[in-house]
């Protein structure tokens, strides 16, 4: 058989499979999720107080989360990335809050670390709720100061969650602007992206958020590109600001940007609603 044949028969069982994969959800659950169940380290591992808190969605679902306590009145909503569990953000967190003085609350989604379940995209929009929900009942939280933070696949939660419940900022960190671009930009060769059941589609959204928005990129990711932030950011409404962080790549964007990195979180969270472009 001439080489050529081989190379067409070969991309269209490659597709045919990739095709039946997407539709039957396979593809999707081994392309974005990464849970690990067990955690390795907690708060006071890293010197802060913290409370162990249960919750549950509206679907049943049992949630596991910490709230650890801060010296401001804001508190940050976190909304983690794709892989490992909270217990894996503990030396970002600890940055967050000791830099910033604000409450920080994270959580797992269904699937994660002790939640319970499965992940999927509507059941991470019902954890989300759900977090919101159990932050509404602690009289120590000033409603009017909770900041969304998401990273990554978390920035897609914290979009939907801005489209349903004004936050006081949105703070995006390394996002995409949907699940099908993410495929395309990963898989060019494997037409897939069109069958796509999972959406995450923030693109589509981030328009609708009334709230301040800052998004934060590395220059060097190579995971999630950099213009596909820059794109997120120019479809968002003013007051916004857009901030590169030089050298970074998908994971280390914390460690990296430094002081730089710092600074631009605590003027945002000190003044989210001031313009200052990007």
């Amino acid at each position: 058989m001439r080489p050529l044949l081989w190379v067409v028969l070969l991309v269209a069982v490659v597709g045919s499979l990739a095709f039946a994969g997407a539709r039957s959800g396979v593809m999707e659950r081994h392309f974005i999720y990464f849970p690990e169940r067990g955690l390795v380290a907690s708060p006071s591992d890293f010197g802060l107080a913290f409370e162990d808190v249960a919750f549950s969605a509206s679907d049943g679902a049992r949630l596991h989360g910490w709230f650890v306590p801060g010296e401001s009145d804001v508190t940050w909503l976190w909304f983690h990335g794709n892989a490992g569990n909270i217990s894996h953000r503990l030396d970002n967190l600890k940055i967050i809050h000791d830099e910033l003085g604000v409450n920080v609350f994270i959580f797992d989604y269904r699937g994660y670390g002790l939640s319970q379940g499965k992940p999927t995209e509507q059941g991470t929009y019902q954890d989300g709720e759900a977090a919101l929900a159990y932050l509404r009942s602690r009289r120590d939280v000033n409603q009017e100061k909770v900041i969304y933070f998401g990273r990554s696949l978390g920035a897609a939660v914290a979009v939907e969650m801005a489209t349903r419940h004004r936050p006081y900022a949105l703070v995006l960190e390394s996002p995409f602007t949907s699940i099908r671009e993410m495929a395309r930009l990963t898989y060019p060769f494997l037409p897939v992206w069109p069958f796509l059941r999972t959406k995450y589609d923030s693109l589509a959204k981030i328009g609708s958020v009334e709230a301040p928005v800052l998004v934060l990129h590395g220059d060097r990711d190579d995971i999630v590109p950099l213009e596909t932030g820059r794109k997120l950011f120019l479809a968002a409404h003013e007051p916004k600001e857009f901030f590169v962080i030089q050298g970074a790549g998908h994971n280390d964007t914390y460690l990296v940007g430094g002081d730089g990195y710092l600074q631009a979180l605590r003027r945002f969270v000190e003044d989210p609603a001031r313009k200052s472009g990007g």
